[in-house]
């Protein structure tokens, strides 16, 4: 896969939850912070505010996306002159993958779609630690049309779950996290501030990173991965360093025991066969990187992830 599409495979523990939301005014709630967490409000109809935990209030109209990719608080509301009440702190042991619910008073109506996800921070991609608190984007006429017709999908599904609908609901999901991250890595505003963007928009970089997520199991070298580039070993060295914050081959290490450590989790692959699906050599040696980067042997990961509880939102989706 390439690497956006890694990173959502990647990002996610457990399952998403989503749920369409009727506000009636006046109405306002806030959402309290979730670490280990990411989300996204989407408006369908009317329009309102979004409150960040720091910063001016953001008028949102129909079509509007807002990414939260750390899970801070935020609250949403009709007016942002009116003081947000605290959240409600309800939870639920086995959320729903998606709802719906009506919120607020009996006035104008706004509906909002509101997605989360649940992240290992043991398995977080670098590129969502380079994210803002904030990703917000605007429904301007003819742009980011993918994510529009996604979400329009997503809506319909859960407004008229049918057969099929879990499967398809999960994999439109999928589909608007992807949309938003290019949206967001493909602006030419972010691209000059360099890091993870720069780094997906050079083309020799993002030629080798594509490789090297393709192929983990490849017995790469800086010189292999610099002719993938196009560029000399030093001079690939040198730029993939300065925009992806690592050498090469660092990140290569990082990658293949990620992938790894998610292959444990979802598979019941043999420890022999995941080491050399990652391009080890040999289960004594993949069994001492796995342990110097995740504190524990590969087998002994498999079992407490194995023991450990199916991990929702922790919330209700009206709530987070």
């Amino acid at each position: 896969m390439d690497v956006l599409s890694d990173v959502v495979a990647l990002m996610r523990t457990g399952r998403p939850v989503s749920a369409r939301v009727s506000w009636r005014a006046p109405w306002g709630q806030t959402f309290p912070s979730a670490p280990g967490s990411a989300s996204f409000q989407i408006v369908l109809r009317g329009s309102c505010w979004f409150v960040p935990s720091e910063g001016e209030p953001i008028p949102l109209s129909v079509g509007d996306v807002v990414f939260l990719p750390h899970g801070d608080s935020y609250g949403l509301t009709d007016d942002p002159e009116r003081p947000l009440p605290p959240p409600t702190g309800c939870r639920h042991d086995d959320p729903e993958l998606f709802t719906s619910a009506g919120v607020g008073g009996s006035g104008a109506e706004t509906v909002t779609l509101v997605c989360g996800y649940r992240l290992d921070p043991r398995l977080a991609h670098p590129i969502l630690r380079s994210l803002p608190p904030v990703i917000h984007l605007t429904a301007t006429l003819g742009c980011h049309p993918e994510l529009r017709a996604a979400v329009e999908l997503l809506a319909g599904e859960i407004d008229n779950p049918r057969l099929g609908a879990d499967t398809i609901v999960t994999s439109l999901l999928d589909a608007v996290q992807l949309y938003v991250l290019r949206a967001w890595f493909t602006s030419g505003e972010v691209c000059t501030h360099g890091g993870w963007a720069a780094a997906l928009a050079d083309p020799a970089v993002g030629r080798a990173l594509d490789a090297m997520h393709r192929a983990p199991e490849r017995r790469w070298t800086v010189e292999s991965l610099a002719s993938q580039a196009g560029l000399s070993r030093a001079g690939f060295a040198r730029r993939f360093s300065e925009l992806v914050g690592q050498p090469p081959l660092a990140y290569l290490t990082w990658w293949r025991l990620a992938t790894a450590a998610r292959l444990l989790v979802e598979s019941d692959a043999p420890v022999s066969e995941i080491a050399a699906r990652v391009g080890y050599g040999s289960e004594f040696a993949f069994g001492n990187a796995f342990k110097r980067a995740y504190g524990l042997a590969p087998g002994r990961f498999r079992r407490r992830h194995a023991l450990a509880p199916a991990a929702g939102t922790g919330r209700s989706i009206a709530a987070r």
